[in-house]
């Protein structure tokens, strides 16, 4: 193999893997803009009703761990495509 082909065929490699990595890229934004929302309002409500603190903070974690869902599927997406 000559240096050109060797040099195109890395080039091919590069561009590739880097389209995975803008993708999860992409996809984690989404989870991250809607933990912060979910984690702002929980914030909001206690400061609302302090009684209801308890049941905010264990419906906040169940979103949280929904949301972060959204980001494990970006990853794998990104490893796969």
């Amino acid at each position: 193999m000559d240096i050109v082909t060797l040099a195109q065929a890395a080039e091919t490699v590069t561009v590739n893997e880097g389209f995975g990595a803008i993708g999860y890229g992409l996809a984690a934004i989404g989870p991250g803009i809607g933990i912060g929302i979910l984690v702002g309002k929980t914030v909001e409500g206690m400061a609302r009703q302090p009684e209801m603190a308890g049941t905010l903070r264990t419906t906040m974690f169940l979103g949280i761990a929904f949301t972060e869902a959204l980001a494990l599927i970006g990853i794998v997406a990104g490893f796969l495509f």
